[in-house]
């Protein structure tokens, strides 16, 4: 088998028990298949859950806190006490791993997603195990990543793997809960994550984590629109891993074979940046972006709505609704000048307002 780039999300009730503790059985197991995987020549990176679980006992809590200072204080004890685990038993592989703390703004950013970006890949490119997970200890509500199911998805993109493997207790998707209707029909391959499958997906989690199948199909349909192939399910003993990734895994399969990459400058633009305006562009704009893949410029340009700087992103509209997303090259002021004009009209030096390279056409 050809090389792969690998991202395995391991959740909190694939990793622990529950009483919150690292179930060593369970661990040893993902221990043993990530270290077959990386052995059979493969690139590895584990977003790993478990950090909140792992140490809310040590903190007198007898479940997982609700609070927010309850989550960072148990995510500070846990997060030392998993990340030992793991530097500990890979040793014996002689495989070394390297702790990855994230939050949102790491993503938000754009210098600060350059540079995740440009360290995984070094560590990657040098044999290095990323294991990665929220910098719960200081992340706050509104600038969280929901789970780590969506993180695993984003680094997924981030690094351009091949393949995201979300790990659960549940070993696929199903037309209904499998534990409370017989009935329950499993899917084994889903081409996409459509609106009646996350309509028909519970949102519900363990008591050890914070997930339910809603949010894996939710990092299933962000992986696939980033190029990424994914597979939600479970399964036990050193192959599963390689047995996922040659299509024999004990899950759902979800996309098909063959994806477009998205590159980073356009995942940044589309799923990250902050949106500072919209503009408005008639016809001929939107078959130009769209079936040309031509630049955006002024003369197609009607109307525009919000204060922003060149650099700065805005959303495109058409007479179909939302377009796209891209990068501006003039303020607003300088747009009311040259809005409407053909380029032999423009004192500006102004010919582009949105470079096809830094425009991303809408992923759905």
């Amino acid at each position: 088998m050809e090389k792969k780039r690998v991202v395995v999300k391991i959740g909190s009730s694939s990793l622990t028990n529950s009483h919150g503790e690292i179930d060593q059985e369970k661990f040893q197991d993902h221990i043993h298949a990530i270290a077959n995987l990386k052995k059979a020549g493969h690139d590895v990176a584990i977003v790993s859950s478990g950090a909140v679980a792992t140490g809310f006992k040590k903190l007198g809590y007898r479940s997982r806190p609700v609070t927010l200072k309850g989550k960072q204080a148990a995510a500070a004890v846990g997060q030392s006490l998993l990340i030992q685990s793991y530097i500990q038993h890979f040793a014996e592989y002689d495989i070394v791993p390297a702790q990855v703390l994230l939050t949102r703004t790491d993503f938000t950013n754009r210098e600060r997603y350059k540079n995740a970006h440009a360290t995984l890949s070094e560590l990657l490119d040098r044999g290095i195990l990323p294991i990665i997970n929220e910098n719960d200890t200081v992340s706050v509500e509104e600038l969280t990543f929901g789970d780590n199911d969506m993180l695993s998805a984003l680094v997924s993109g981030l690094i351009h793997a091949d393949q995201l493997m979300i790990l659960t207790d549940i070993n696929g998707l199903y037309s209904a809960n499998p534990s409370k209707d017989p009935d329950a029909k499993k899917f084994d391959y889903i081409p996409e994550v459509t609106d009646e499958l996350l309509q028909m997906a519970t949102s519900e989690g363990s008591s050890v984590g914070t997930g339910g199948m809603k949010s894996k199909l939710f990092a299933a349909k962000t992986a696939l629109a980033l190029g990424v192939k994914a597979f939600i399910g479970s399964g036990k003993g050193e192959d599963k891993l390689l047995d996922i990734l040659k299509g024999n895994g004990d899950g759902t399969y979800v996309g098909q074979n063959v994806l477009i990459p998205v590159n980073n400058t356009k995942q940044w633009i589309w799923i990250h940046s902050d949106v500072s305006g919209k503009i408005y562009i008639d016809d001929g704009a939107e078959r130009a972006l769209l079936d040309k893949g031509s630049s955006l410029l002024p003369a197609g340009i009607y109307d525009f709505k919000g204060t922003f700087e060149k650099g700065d992103i805005v959303d495109v509209y058409g007479k179909s609704g939302l377009l796209g997303r891209g990068e501006v090259r003039c303020s607003s002021e300088e747009l009311t000048q040259a809005m409407g004009k053909r380029t032999d009209e423009l004192v500006l030096h102004l010919i582009e307002v949105i470079h096809r390279d830094e425009w991303v056409q809408a992923i759905h």
